[in-house]
């Protein structure tokens, strides 16, 4: 296998850059740079192929199997300076043995060598992306192995399940002394409903991920893009006392209480004969029906939508104007901002309490695939003994669903997408 270096740490100026060396020849690369390579640790002088100092560095060693790719590592810890950085690399690309790392080729080599399972690397894929507070722990949970140790439980269950019914197979012309239905059964709806708790928390796990949005609507001139001034911190909608001023949705990503969130501002609900204006209604209107929540902002005096949920908020606008009690804001002061932001944080956490330890598409559909094969099973052992041999198999495409969660089976085709996420350097 090749041995691949790249630059770790962000590109630009910083205290400390890191280069990561991977593969047989990573020690030998090092000792053409700084002669003796320490056994763990210690500092260096880098020396270039004609004997000139490229910089003071701390080297750090990890034998095969004891790194982060299970293949011996040589991390060079350089002063963060672009020059000192572009130096090393370019030594470093001349000496033989040596190239230059594709995006993500150290994750997938602990993919590969065993150190990383393939949920594993979607979490720190995750992790390395986190903004907010609940996307870092969401990630986190991931990275740790806790989808895997999920995963080998149900694959342990299953296959107790799948011995079960293959030794009355086995033992068909003999009595077999214990009826094995009764456990099958109970083992079946044990991971059947772990894994249906989990394919339904996948969507809201997407959420966390990707963000929630959240869309203001209300009539024209009723101050969503006031609002949405205020709530982003500064200026990034038009604001106008001319109606029909917002054509098209703008979007603001923010962190709410510790959520990804994305404020949608929409076009003025009303009937026009501008057809560019109709255009930004009718996409308003789709917009906020495909949003996670919608605030309903509505003008002094305005009665409420009759088209509002029991998930979403009205408001009334212009507080600063004094004519509505209850929860009212005004985005020109500031008044009742403070309690639309709890209001809103509150019923996405309430949504996010759903969520279990799956987070992709990829999951539930893995995990779908499952419950469907042992649906079958089920329904299979409602007949007679003959059925087993075919009860059996559907438990074996089970476990084959199951191993695909953490990449033992069938996940060459979702490799490259993942890995594509990945910066250079990881």
């Amino acid at each position: 296998m090749d041995t691949i270096f790249a630059l770790a740490t962000a590109q630009g100026r910083a205290g400390v850059a890191v280069v990561r060396v991977s593969g047989p020849s990573a020690v030998l690369a090092a000792g053409r740079l700084c002669g003796s390579v320490p056994a763990a640790r210690g500092l260096r002088s880098l020396i270039d192929t004609e004997g000139a100092l490229l910089d003071e560095a701390l080297i750090l060693r990890f034998d095969e199997g004891r790194s982060f790719t299970g293949e011996e590592v040589i991390e060079l810890h350089l002063h963060g300076s672009p020059a000192v950085v572009a130096a090393v690399l370019r030594v470093l690309g001349d000496l033989p043995d040596l190239r230059q790392a594709e995006a993500g080729e150290f994750t997938r080599r602990a993919l590969e060598n065993g150190r990383l399972d393939l949920a594993e690397v979607e979490g720190l894929a995750d992790l390395i992306d986190a903004e907010t507070e609940s996307q870092r722990r969401q990630a986190v949970r991931v990275f740790s192995g806790a989808l895997g140790e999920l995963a080998d439980g149900w694959r342990q269950k299953l296959i107790r399940a799948a011995a079960l019914l293959e030794a009355t197979i086995d033992f068909a012309d003999e009595e077999v002394p214990v009826d094995v239905t009764p456990e099958v059964r109970t083992l079946l709806a044990e991971v059947s409903g772990q894994m249906q708790r989990e394919a339904d928390g996948v969507r809201i796990a997407e959420r966390v991920r990707d963000s929630f949005e959240v869309a203001i609507i209300g009539a024209p001139n009723a101050g969503k893009s006031t609002l949405l001034n205020r709530l982003a911190g500064r200026d990034v909608a038009i604001t106008s006392e001319i109606a029909g001023t917002t054509r098209d949705v703008i979007e603001v990503r923010m962190d709410l209480g510790g959520l990804p969130v994305s404020l949608l501002d929409t076009a003025g609900l009303r009937e026009t004969d501008d057809v560019v204006e109709g255009l930004g209604v009718a996409r308003a209107k789709e917009r906020a029906e495909a949003a996670d929540l919608r605030i309903y902002l509505l003008s002094p005096f305005e009665v409420g939508p009759e088209a509002a949920g029991p998930d979403d908020i009205v408001v009334h606008g212009k507080a600063d104007l004094g004519l509505h009690d209850g929860l009212s804001i005004s985005g020109k002061t500031g008044e009742g901002i403070d309690a639309l932001i709890a209001e809103v944080s509150g019923r996405l956490q309430a949504r996010v309490g759903h969520i279990g330890i799956a987070m992709r598409e990829r999951h539930r559909t893995a995990m779908l695939r499952a419950i469907a094969c042992m649906d079958a099973a089920q329904a299979g052992m409602e007949h007679d003994s003959a059925m087993a041999d075919l009860i059996a198999e559907d438990l074996r495409a089970a476990i084959r669903a199951v191993d695909s969660i953490v990449g033992r089976v069938d996940v060459e085709q979702v490799l490259d997408e993942i890995f594509s996420s990945f910066c250079i350097g990881k």
